[in-house]
């Protein structure tokens, strides 16, 4: 099974009114970890969401989160300090496919990690 998740915020959320958008693929029972494998800002990040929804990939918007994914390289796991937050968003996309409709995702305590602009 593949689980593959867009985290972006909304647009205009950003100082500069830029979106941000970082893509995750995760393969239950392959990788122990999800992976960034796209991200982008500007019309970038509006070509990955577009991408995106027309491929029927659940799209969460999460400023806090994705400018903490942004911080990872491509093709390279999220960090151990992300593992909570990411999880939360993959169990959420879980019970959607499969039938569970939960009101909200659950709010999760993201870490601090220092910046890198």
């Amino acid at each position: 099974m593949t689980d593959d998740a867009l985290i972006h915020p909304e647009a205009g959320s950003l100082p500069d009114g830029k979106q941000l958008a970082v893509a995750l693929s995760y393969l239950a029972g392959g990788r122990n970890t999800p992976q960034v494998v796209a991200k982008g800002r500007g019309l970038m990040a509006q070509a990955i969401i577009e991408k995106a929804k027309e491929a029927g990939v659940y799209v969460h918007e999460s400023p806090e989160l994705v400018s903490l994914l942004m911080q990872v390289d491509l093709d390279r796991d999220i960090p151990p300090e992300l593992y909570r937050a990411v999880a939360e968003v993959l169990a959420f996309i879980y019970m959607l496919e499969h039938g569970g409709m939960p009101d909200a995702l659950p709010a999760s305590v993201l870490p601090e990690l220092p910046r890198t602009e």
